[in-house]
């Protein structure tokens, strides 16, 4: 038995028409060229399922340009070669071994929900706490933290959650493709925080994290 879907929601119907009426010619041709040619993007990036930090709308990237993952608190799993069902795993290996891709962006942002579950124990939202499990590994991060970062209740949630864009580096870098493409320069690996209030990107170098210029 087949089970119809609801209306859609009004503002999505109207957000869609303000889509189809707001296309360039140009930008017809180019939905025209990736239905006949397929993508091509140059850069995968793996971000949190949050809607204020859409890596689209941060890189200003049109249709064909970004192979995105998205999940609660941005994360890359270890490389796991069992028979389970591992969804961002999947879209990885199809980002590098099928599309090619230069470079894999992880971008946490501030005031993440999911590092917050992990840290702060959330209550589950569920008898079946899918969030609790998916971030439960985080909290084995703690003990990493600045001891002065630790100690400020300002600071603890940034420098939390970029450990945990430090952790999927790592994560990354157990897939053997990856870490050989990486080894050999065909591909670069990125780690950024996004600070949803000031529309700023930090990110992650080998002296730290910093503030990337936007001028």
């Amino acid at each position: 038995m087949t089970s119809l879907s609801s209306p859609l929601p009004d503002d999505l119907l109207a957000g869609y028409r303000r889509f189809q009426h707001g296309l360039s010619t140009a930008e017809h041709e180019q939905y025209a060229r990736l239905a006949a040619d397929g993508q091509q993007p140059h850069a995968m990036v793996i971000a949190c399922s949050d809607s204020r930090s859409a890596p689209e709308a941060v890189f200003d990237a049109g249709p064909g340009e970004l192979f995105v993952v998205r999940n609660v608190a941005a994360l890359v799993p270890v490389y796991a070669p069992d028979a389970g069902r591992h969804a961002a795993s999947a879209a990885l290996e199809f980002a590098v071994l099928a599309l090619g891709v230069e470079s894999i962006v992880v971008m946490g942002h501030g005031g993440c929900g999911g590092v917050k579950a992990a840290f702060d124990d959330a209550a589950p939202l569920s008898a079946t706490d899918f969030i609790g499990a998916w971030v439960d590994g985080l909290r084995d991060l703690e003990p990493l933290l600045d001891p002065a970062d630790a100690a400020d209740a300002n600071a603890r949630p940034r420098a939390l959650e970029h450990l945990v864009v430090e952790q999927s580096l790592a994560n990354l870098r157990t897939f053997p493709w990856v870490r050989r493409r990486e080894t050999t320069g065909a591909l670069t690996i990125h780690g950024l925080w996004f600070d949803v209030g000031l529309r700023e990107l930090h990110v992650f170098t080998p002296a730290g994290w910093a503030a990337q210029p936007h001028d």
